[in-house]
């Protein structure tokens, strides 16, 4: 893959404010327009300005690539290095993108098809500011109890000479009990600044949870695998059992088996209509370490006669 620079694609230096590339898009558009234009490579020249603008004149974008540093020349082999775009959401939490199909393979690696409403040919005079998507990790824990989490964002902006800059911001943002994964938290006007006086956008929280060591979730629900032993399965028992809220004592009924389900109710995520935790029995058979426990086994063996594979006979 090529690497490709936007700003000679333009004609404008690095430092080129929104208002120069602007006009260097308009004035290129207009030479290269397939329908007006008489240069012979009109169409490809066309779809390269195209591309060029969408990223430049995009603040997020445009701070983006800058990042990627100067040390680039076009047509230089390119792979996005790792991490390269730490801290940048390109996507517009909520909103569908243009086709952006026309675009080069360098486009795609590093915007994919994110191309958003505030891409579209024109910039507005008067612009809402883009909306922001933050994912934010928490434990389970912190979504049964609720938590306050410190959220730090590169939040894309123009200075006063018109330049695209970055500036950091820190946000204490509250989760409250009963968040699901997946569930989007939307903070109004905590996105990106608006243009030409209008308002800011939106910042919307994309929850996601940790790796737990015991538990795992499904919407609401909760789930426990939980070890027994031969004898509790078999004559029943009531065992400790630990919840989000704390350990609680559960029955195992005669007979139980592996991988049969409890439900304890309620004891799932909170909320309007509060989930449940289920626990998956899994008997645990100690090993015969000696010969008294081996004897005791051979001794069920002669007593207990009993074939877990009867049901598998051809």
């Amino acid at each position: 893959m090529k690497f490709k620079d936007y700003y000679a694609v333009l004609g404008v230096s690095r430092d080129a404010s929104q208002e120069d590339i602007k006009r260097a898009y308009r004035r290129l558009a207009r030479k290269y327009h397939p329908d007006v234009s008489k240069v012979g490579d009109a169409e490809e020249r066309f779809k390269e300005v195209q591309e060029a603008y969408a990223v430049l004149k995009d603040t997020e974008k445009r701070a983006a690539y800058d990042q990627l540093g100067s040390n680039w020349h076009a047509g230089q082999e390119f792979s996005p290095p790792p991490g390269w775009d730490f801290g940048f959401e390109f996507q517009r939490a909520g909103s569908g993108g243009v086709d952006a199909s026309a675009f080069s393979d360098f486009f795609e690696a590093l915007f994919g098809h994110g191309l958003d409403e505030a891409s579209r040919d024109r910039v507005a005079l008067r612009m809402r500011g883009q909306d922001l998507q933050v994912r934010v990790p928490i434990s389970l824990e912190e979504a049964y109890r609720g938590t306050t989490r410190p959220i730090h964002l590169r939040v894309p902006d123009v200075d006063t000479q018109g330049n695209a800059v970055t500036r950091n911001r820190e946000l204490q943002v509250k989760i409250p009990a009963g968040t699901v994964e997946g569930q989007h938290i939307r903070l109004a006007q905590q996105g990106a600044p608006g243009f030409g006086g209008a308002s800011p956008g939106d910042l919307y929280l994309l929850i996601e949870f940790e790796q737990h060591p015991l538990f795992r979730a499904a919407g609401r629900d909760v789930y426990l695998t939980l070890p027994v032993t031969p004898w509790e399965a078999a004559l029943g028992a009531t065992v400790h059992v630990p919840t989000l809220g704390g350990r609680v004592q559960l029955k195992v009924p005669p007979g139980s088996q592996s991988g049969q389900k409890l439900r304890l109710r309620g004891r799932g995520l909170p909320g309007a209509s509060a989930g449940d935790q289920y626990v998956e029995l899994k008997i645990v058979t100690p090993v015969a370490r000696d010969a008294a426990a081996r004897s005791f086994y051979e001794r069920m063996a002669r007593e207990l006669p009993f074939d877990p594979r009867a049901d598998l006979a051809a």
